[in-house]
């Protein structure tokens, strides 16, 4: 039996994202793997075990830094995405679907 390709919904939605904006036109398949192979070596300079059990963090740092950059939404506008999102999780009962208000 193999491995599913995603460990959690949202690293299928971050991949898909990724997919969208290379089929848009907005980043190129080479941009995209510059940004993450970046991003890998951060995350390694400051100890990250590159063992792969962090692979797809490393994808969701490497799509905020392009959206960004690309102007599509702002640094503030990600951290108040965050805030809202530890928010809702906070008091989502465990096991029922996290919603943002």
């Amino acid at each position: 039996m193999t491995e599913p390709a995603f460990g959690a919904p949202w690293q299928a939605r971050a991949f898909a994202m990724v997919r969208a904006l290379q089929d848009a036109g907005v980043v190129t398949a080479g941009q995209w793997a510059d940004e993450l192979s970046a991003a890998i070596r951060r995350a390694r300079d400051a100890g990250d075990p590159d063992d792969g059990s962090t692979y797809y963090d490393h994808w969701l740092a490497a799509l905020e830094r392009l959206v960004v950059a690309r102007e599509l939404t702002t640094d503030g506008a990600l951290s108040d995405c965050r805030t809202a999102w530890a928010d809702a999780a906070r008091r989502t009962p465990h096991g029922a679907p996290i919603e943002l208000a």
